[in-house]
């Protein structure tokens, strides 16, 4: 696999390249630069796994997921440039959506079909469940019931407020779970960790890392380019495009990860990398964004539309109805799948 990938890159930057020079068609393109994605978040993937193995299952989901949603925000800050706000906000769900059901999903059912039972951290999971309740059910659908009465100047400042506060309180809670209450919510598995060694290097894996992200801003600018006529040639709406599509690209790192941690039963960073980068989309990437946005000519206020809202409520349910007794099996894992599965075709038909 790490040869296919490696063959991946080194075709597919150049042809990222030329094609992008060349006026190449664009949706031979949107498939070239899609794949190159995903072959560079496989090496930003192994560098923050060899960066974690020496930091712990706490730090190196955090860092899984940090990077991972790296290639997400470059993508959406390029689409906010071009105007693309209804692709950002879709894909924001779609990051949401992917990581609860589809991540979190194909963990518990891989994990499980090789072990009877799984389990992790179970006030971690108490304690992201409240965060997730917060993003998703207070800050995601406040603006959206203000907004009825209110004008695009107020509902902008609305989300402007709102992001200011869940960027302070996401600073807050990794302060709380680092560096206040590191190791006094211990579960039983965090103390026998097997010792591993790290692929790369400290050294090799920062510069392969700060290459692999550069590789991807250059390829992401183009690719956002491709949306439109992508849409127009495969009959997809922009919503299908962010919420499928993008969601699935931008975050291929963080989703194998997940999925290798649970089949070597260290669900502790498994559920880290699924949740916490739920987390990190809902209350730092998406209130960055709509900061960002006010330097751009088309702004971005915290607005759903009513699928994505609902969608996006049910998923954060169904995995907090899931996770909250910190145990899980195969069957859980299929039920998180099927949810995806579903929502995947309703967006589609819209």
């Amino acid at each position: 696999m790490n040869k296919l990938f490696f063959l991946m890159v080194a075709i597919g930057v150049p042809l990222s390249v030329v094609g992008s020079l060349l006026h190449w068609p664009a949706a031979m393109m949107f498939v070239v630069y899609c794949l190159t994605i995903i072959a560079l978040a496989s090496y930003m993937g192994r560098a923050t796994e060899s960066l974690a193995i020496v930091a712990g299952p706490r730090i190196g989901g955090l860092l899984n997921a940090t990077f991972g949603n790296a290639v997400e925000l470059i993508i959406s800050i390029f689409a906010l440039k071009a105007g693309l706000v209804g692709v950002v906000l879709a894909s924001l769900t779609g990051s949401v959506l992917g990581n609860l059901l589809l991540v979190a999903g194909l963990s518990f059912f891989v994990g499980g079909l090789k072990y009877k039972r799984q389990s992790f951290n179970v006030y971690d999971a108490r304690h992201n469940s409240g965060l997730l309740t917060f993003a998703v059910l207070v800050a995601f659908v406040i603006p959206e019931v203000f907004s009825m009465t209110m004008d695009e100047t107020k509902t902008l400042s609305l989300s402007v407020g709102i992001s200011i506060i869940m960027i302070a309180l996401y600073l807050a809670a990794l302060y709380f779970k680092l560096v206040t209450h590191r190791g006094v919510y211990q579960h039983k598995d965090d103390e026998f960790e097997e010792h591993e060694e790290p692929e790369w290097s400290k050294g090799k894996a920062m510069l392969i890392l700060a290459l692999a992200t550069a590789a991807v801003a250059y390829v992401s600018e183009s690719l956002v380019h491709t949306f439109e006529v992508v849409a127009e040639s495969f009959g997809w709406s922009e919503l299908f495009i962010g919420v499928i599509i993008v969601a699935i690209v931008g975050n291929a790192a963080e989703h194998a990860s997940a999925i290798i941690m649970a089949y070597k039963n260290k669900m502790n960073v498994a559920v880290e990398i699924a949740i916490g980068s739920t987390l990190q989309i809902a209350m730092f990437v998406a209130p960055v964004l709509v900061l960002f946005s006010l330097f751009f000519p088309t702004k971005m206020a915290l607005v759903f539309t009513l699928p994505e809202l609902i969608a996006m409520a049910t998923a954060v349910l169904l995995t907090i109805v899931l996770s909250n007794d910190g145990d899980t099996n195969w069957f859980e894992g299929a039920t998180l799948l099927g949810a995806y599965i579903i929502m995947g075709i309703g967006f589609y038909l819209l």
